[in-house]
């Protein structure tokens, strides 16, 4: 029997970081970055004004007081997007919008509600410092600094950041393609009228919603029937669709129906067993066109589990990331629970507001307890030698509620 970390090894190596494409930035939110970006002007690229208001020599003004309020001929306007070439003249003062580059010759900005304004002066209460409410040239990042490093995923303040420094178009690795399959005789679509012995198709939905919560895209199989031709053609038409993974719910543990074993043992997927509660019966390999495939057990808990613990890495080397987007973080527990016997445990937990964490279910980590996981902040990870979490121990939590 494998460890999680053995399995997760596993589903690792099957995935290298994907081609590196140009897309506009526009297009490359979620995507990761290919490349470290380094600006090549300083940021700001000028001094600018930081306020709507007056630009000065501080010298002109060093007497200026409420008792004697100093007044300066008004030179002209200097609007965002201005160039501000001209110099300002000694005992001129110029009109300036916030962001507009500071003219030659000022070296300070007095703020509008500072001042009385006419037509043609401008008068002056008090006195500035050289610096006042100017952003100087370089105070964000030096020419040649390190915008964003390599493997980073891009969201919205690091395309605005990308823009600040120029770029037009990102370097990043290609979204992932990624087909999501159910299994089962006993499935329909969601919404169909059951008769007994059918339950409704969750596995597929919940399989490309994570999916495309991991940042991929998704293409949709829906589900499919216990009959090896059937699967087969639908694993075809998912390699044919241009799917870099193939990810497949039921089927792989030890039944008379398991298909997905039925149809790819002894071919390039291996089929084992995790010391893992829930989600021991796993699948891994390439089809046989090369796509990677994930063979995860059928009960919805087990899936998202195991989505959790080995797919979304995969998928995460597969984006380009260079650091896992979910780390667990330590959390007390305000409600204890029994571990399985020689099995690591993955429990879903919810967190109180005393910030302690208890099972999401009175019932546990059982694997069928599917409306009980959408109550759940995140999975705590229970060494496979922990008998039983008792209340005041602490866990680590890897968060899923996002």
């Amino acid at each position: 029997m494998r460890t999680i970390d053995e399995h997760r090894a596993a589903a690792l190596a099957l995935c290298a970081p994907g081609p590196v494409v140009a897309v506009p930035l526009a297009e490359a939110r979620n995507l990761v970055l290919a490349s470290d970006v380094r600006t090549d002007e300083p940021l700001p690229r000028w001094d600018c004004s930081a306020m709507d208001g007056f630009a000065v020599r501080a010298r002109d003004l060093a007497r200026a007081s409420a008792e004697r309020p100093v007044s300066l001929p008004l030179a002209g306007e200097l609007p965002a997007g201005a160039s501000a070439s001209e110099t300002l003249e000694p005992g001129r003062c110029v009109a300036i919008m916030t962001g507009a580059p500071l003219p030659p010759g000022a070296d300070a900005i007095v703020p509008v509600e500072l001042v009385e304004r006419t037509d043609r002066a401008v008068t002056f209460s008090a006195s500035p410092r050289a610096g006042d409410h100017v952003r100087r040239a370089g105070e964000d990042l030096e020419a040649g600094a390190l915008v964003l490093e390599a493997g980073t995923v891009l969201g919205p303040t690091r395309l605005a950041a990308l823009a600040t420094a120029g770029l037009g178009v990102v370097h990043v690795h290609r979204r992932p393609r990624v087909g999501v399959l159910a299994t089962g005789d006993e499935l329909v679509a969601p919404g169909t009228p059951l008769r007994r012995g059918q339950i409704p198709d969750s596995n597929s939905v919940l399989l490309a919603a994570a999916v495309e919560a991991a940042g991929c895209e998704v293409v949709r199989g829906g589900s499919v029937g216990d009959r090896p031709a059937e699967l087969q053609d639908r694993l075809a038409e998912l390699e044919a669709a241009g799917c870099d993974v193939v990810v497949t719910s039921g089927g792989v543990s030890m039944g008379d129906f398991d298909v997905v074993k039925e149809l790819l043992a002894g071919t390039g997927v291996e089929f084992v067993r995790v010391a893992m509660q829930p989600g021991k019966p796993q699948g891994l390999g390439r089809l046989p066109g090369g796509t990677s495939f994930f063979g995860l057990p059928g009960n919805p808990v087990s899936v998202f589990v195991s989505f959790e613990m080995f797919v979304r890495p995969a998928l995460e080397r597969l984006r380009g990331l260079v650091r896992p987007e979910r780390e667990p973080v330590e959390l007390e527990v305000g409600h204890g629970w029994r571990t399985p016997a020689s099995r690591a445990q993955v429990m879903p937990v919810v967190i109180d507001l005393d910030g302690r964490v208890r099972p999401a279910s009175p019932r546990g980590s059982g694997s069928h307890l599917a409306a009980s996981l959408a109550r759940a902040y995140g999975l705590a990870l229970v060494p496979v030698e922990v008998e039983e979490v008792a209340p005041g121990d602490r866990v680590r939590v890897m968060r899923v509620d996002r």
